[in-house]
């Protein structure tokens, strides 16, 4: 199932009519594994209306890769191809074979070959700066190893300089879900995100006609499941020493996030610590998150940092499945009460959090709010929380927003509570404690406010947004 992508779309067919810097163009697409790399160029490379090749590299001999990918430019069984003992004898066999016509080549899970021999870097190099960068060819470099990856535009690489363009590919957005589960309740489609986020293989790798709670019991927890291997195969490919690693991402996942507090639960000391969090941050596997309230001139050096899982299925697993599944009892009828337990607070906390700022990114841009935010995060202090907080430092503007995901409508109480006791606390640890700065409130309500709340909160100008709402608007973005 192909969806949305229609900037990467964009962004792709530009690339069949660009003459500068070219007119060939060697791009850079990456992102994390299962993202959809590449049903995303192969789709876009199926109607292109150019002749392509699609390669896809292996832990294998380099001998080995270059013959097969000979074989898949030419279209021939691996057994007619010719054999190439490096990789500059296959890139010259390569331009010559192409000899100026137009063609797409896409090498995917590029790191593998390099880890067999770096040497097809510098290869296509040299073969880039004498043929390809003058003909037709569009080479695209495609991995799901973020940081290898990026470290291709570094200046030590040899292809330094020589890109034409490139792509971090993210996940889907929230307002597609119901396109892979066209039936699905709100709260469900909510709670799904939580699980699994915008990643299409999960999406696709679950049961439309199940439901969230058959899915959980039958898809996800089942034994063998590709659910329950997923997060060790994906560090495992990133990372040579899993078992320190691994220790930290865990108590993270079970709710350890700043540094005494990660050091405490995983027995790794603070000396050593920072370099295990730096790698795995690298990796987009853990981010350090700020209160928004931190100036900018301030981040640098600030010690209120806290840690967290960057990916909703880390999230999940790690706080649901990690601390039973190696049990050899491991049963999921037995896991699966205590989802059920634990799911309204973690969908609360993450999900529907993260969804009530990009509600407030899109309503800034759409000008619904009477401001751009420059940020959006929220706030935490010895004295209070807030789960969402949007800044414009230049005006002076902050909005304040609290996020509910309980059955019931919030009351008058959690609006007087906002504005009366959680604002000046969090105005004090703005610069000049808050002095001259205008206050948007919010109240993102999964089953709306009372009345009185609804009163209260109009009195102050303030915005409510229930999960209806939410889901319309950000419906209507992912649309445009």
């Amino acid at each position: 199932m192909f969806i949305n992508r229609t900037q990467e779309l964009t962004f792709l067919n530009q690339l069949l009519t660009r003459e500068r810097p070219g007119p060939g163009q060697m791009v850079l697409l990456y992102g994390r594994r299962r993202v959809g790399k590449t049903a995303l160029l192969r789709h876009w490379a199926g109607q292109a209306g150019i002749a392509a090749t699609y390669w896809v590299a292996e832990r294998e001999q380099p001998t080995y890769q270059r013959r097969r990918f000979y074989a898949r430019l030419l279209g021939v069984p691996l057994d007619q191809a010719p054999i190439f003992e490096t990789w500059p004898d296959l890139w010259q066999a390569v331009a010559l074979h192409l000899d100026g016509r137009s063609h797409i080549i896409i090498l995917d899970e590029l790191p593998y070959a390099v880890e067999a021999d770096p040497a097809i870097l510098s290869a296509l190099q040299h073969v880039w700066d004498q043929y390809f960068q003058h003909s037709q060819v569009r080479i695209f470099l495609c991995g799901s190893q973020v940081h290898t990856m990026e470290t291709l535009l570094a200046g030590a690489s040899p292809l330094f300089g020589r890109m034409t363009g490139q792509w971090l590919l993210h996940p889907l957005p929230f307002g597609t879900l119901p396109t892979f589960l066209p039936h699905w309740s709100p709260e469900e489609l909510v709670a799904t995100y939580a699980i699994v986020g915008g990643i299409p293989a999960y999406l696709e790798w679950l049961q439309p006609e199940r439901g969230l709670v058959g899915n959980l019991r039958d898809v996800i927890l089942a034994p063998g499941s590709m659910f329950l291997s997923e997060p060790t195969l994906i560090l495992s490919d990133e990372i040579r020493d899993l078992r320190v690693h691994r220790t930290i991402v865990q108590v993270i996942g079970l709710g350890a996030h700043t540094l005494n507090e990660i050091s405490a639960a995983s027995f790794v000391s603070k000396t050593h610590l920072p370099a295990y969090l730096q790698r795995l941050q690298e990796l987009r596997l853990v981010e350090r998150r700020l209160p928004a309230t931190v100036p900018p001139g301030e981040q640098q050096r600030s010690r209120q940092g806290r840690y967290h899982l960057s990916d909703p299925f880390f999230r999940f697993y790690f706080r649901f499945i990690a601390p039973v599944q190696d049990d050899l009892n491991y049963q999921p009828e037995l896991v699966l009460p205590r989802i059920q337990q634990g799911l309204r607070a973690f969908v609360g906390q993450t999900a529907w959090e993260e969804l009530a700022r990009d509600w407030v990114r899109w309503a800034g841009a759409a000008r619904i709010l009477p401001w751009c935010p420059q940020v959006v995060g929220s706030h935490w202090s010895r004295a209070v929380q807030v789960g969402v907080v949007a800044i414009d430092w230049q005006t002076r503007q902050i909005l304040l927003g609290e996020c509910k995901w309980g059955d019931d409508a919030v009351s008058r109480t959690v609006v007087r509570e906002l504005i009366g006791t959680k604002a000046p606390l969090v105005l004090q640890d703005l610069p000049q404690g808050g002095q001259g700065w205008t206050v948007t409130y919010a109240l993102f309500a999964r089953a709306g406010l009372t009345e009185a709340a609804s009163q209260e909160l109009a009195a102050h100008q303030g915005i409510a947004v229930d999960l209806r709402r939410l889901m319309h608007d950000l419906a209507h973005e992912d649309a445009e």
